[in-house]
């Protein structure tokens, strides 16, 4: 699933080409009928027709496209694309519903696992509700981190994914954070120092910071634009890495379970204190 670097590479390639544009409205296929999560086709239509886009921005992994009242968001989930124009290859069956703007041109929504969805809201506290804190704004600070980490007692790999925790982490960055700040996955949030919670602080911001400036991390589905890649993966010390040594200490990277997650660790970089 496309997580905050890849969702907020999607906005940047896409916001200059959609503010300005009258949404005329949204077609969806029959069999793709559940990709409109709040409303029925009509209703949404009845919304969304003839309002201007405003400004698209990213809040947690949801894409927020501000319309003159209200606003429509776009969760691309796992496998979700947005494109401005189909390529011969492009199996219209993966197509899941599509813009049509006021000026003719059109915005494709295409999704191989057709959990994408999109939204209306007529203000964003729904939104807010579901989501935590974002890790790149200034309220999250060292000391915020450190004061909400002890308010809970969970282990450490469930609460960086957890979405009203902090908006936006995944697997893989989840993972690259725990290695980089030398905190096991299945640490007790409790526990953590003001030490290590200054580490984790330090290694959300720069991970996700890099990850965006690299625009972000292509394991095997994600890209933007006409099929452009993310370029993050090269940087990545864990994820993906089980049998590889650790590149500060040496020792054999391992893929365990943890919330059901594959999860990568290393032994001797990350040991778990209860």
């Amino acid at each position: 699933m496309p997580e905050l670097p890849e969702v907020e590479t999607v906005v940047r390639s896409v916001r200059p080409r959609l503010v300005g544009k009258t949404i005329s409205r949204v077609a969806v296929g029959n069999a793709f009928h559940k990709v409109l999560a709040t409303h029925s086709l009509k209703t949404f239509n009845r919304l969304i027709a003839n309002q201007r886009i405003k400004h698209v921005w990213r809040r947690g992994k949801y894409i927020v496209v501000d319309l003159d009242h209200g606003h429509l968001l776009i969760h691309l989930r796992m496998t979700g694309r947005l494109l401005f124009r189909l390529l011969p290859e492009d199996n219209p069956k993966h197509l899941t519903a599509h813009f049509i703007f006021t000026d003719g041109s059109e915005l494709f929504f295409k999704d191989y696992r057709k959990f994408g969805r999109l939204y209306y809201f007529s203000t964003l506290d729904p939104l807010d509700q579901r989501l935590g804190i974002e890790p790149l704004s200034d309220r999250f600070t060292s000391r915020w981190l450190f004061e909400h980490l002890r308010d809970r007692n969970r282990a450490m790999k469930p609460l960086l994914l957890d979405q009203k925790f902090i908006a936006g982490l995944g697997n893989i960055y989840a993972d690259e954070v725990l290695w980089q700040a030398r905190v096991h996955p299945l640490s007790s949030s409790k526990n953590i120092s003001r030490q290590k919670a200054d580490r984790l602080h330090q290694a959300i911001r720069s991970i996700l910071q890099e990850s965006i400036d690299l625009q972000g991390t292509t394991i095997i589905n994600f890209s933007f634009g006409e099929n452009r890649r993310g370029n993050y993966r090269s940087k990545l010390n864990v994820f993906g890495q089980e049998g590889h040594p650790c590149p500060r200490c040496g020792a054999t990277i391992l893929k365990i379970r943890v919330a059901q997650r594959g999860t990568h660790v290393c032994p001797r970089c990350q040991r778990r204190r209860r």
